[in-house]
């Protein structure tokens, strides 16, 4: 493992260091992004042995489960896309964890999806995808 960001976390040997280090930046501008909206940030990279979730946030009474794809320029399509329906139920499931965990089963919730786009200029742009998906 190599040093992460300044926040202390290390960037994990599978993925290239570059494309770890892109999706740590997005998940950065995301966690902003949301907060500038009037979202509370409650926890960054929730694991369990189910899966990852990016971001838990709070907006008003509902636990918001945010997936962040980052991407730089547009060769693979939109970002969202990425987001198969595979992937909401492994999200599904995980945020059903988290919640019992926590004792919030009664709690609302929702899927989120935030794309963060990266230029070559070092310009990014955010797009906030509200209740992107509602896992069967």
């Amino acid at each position: 493992m190599e040093e992460g960001p300044a926040d202390g976390r290390r960037i994990a040997q599978g993925r290239s260091a570059a494309r770890q280090r892109l999706g740590l930046r997005g998940e950065h501008a995301a966690a902003l992004a949301l907060e500038r909206r009037g979202l509370s940030v409650l926890q960054r990279r929730y694991r369990c042995r189910l899966g990852e979730v990016d971001l838990v946030a709070r907006d008003g009474d509902a636990i918001v489960f945010v997936e962040v794809k980052a991407r730089r320029g547009s060769g693979y399509g939109e970002p969202a896309e990425a987001v198969t329906p595979a992937k909401q139920r492994r999200l599904a499931r995980v945020a059903l964890r988290y919640l019992q965990q926590r004792g919030w089963l009664e709690r609302p919730c929702r899927f989120d999806v935030v794309e963060v786009r990266e230029s070559v200029d070092g310009t990014t742009q955010v797009r906030h995808l509200i209740d992107a998906f509602r896992p069967c």
